[in-house]
């Protein structure tokens, strides 16, 4: 029969950076939430602008509010 047991060390790659690691998750969840945030607030604003006589000044202005608002909120 053959021997399947394991002799080397249990960690045979490089050696693994925890803090990058941590601070790219980090961007990475911070590049989720306000990307979200933006592209909602824009989707907001132009069905705002579109679909009422309210135009282009309103919905611009709709969409600073928003974003602010929810800046102030996801902090």
């Amino acid at each position: 029969m053959a021997d399947n047991t394991p002799t080397g060390p249990v960690e045979t790659g490089a050696a693994m950076d925890y803090e990058e690691h941590d601070r790219t998750y980090s961007l990475f969840l911070a590049l989720a939430k306000y990307g979200s945030l933006h592209t909602a607030a824009l989707l907001i604003a132009m069905a705002f602008g579109f679909f009422t006589s309210a135009g282009f000044f309103s919905a611009t202005v709709l969409f600073i509010l928003i974003v602010a608002v929810g800046i102030y909120i996801l902090r």
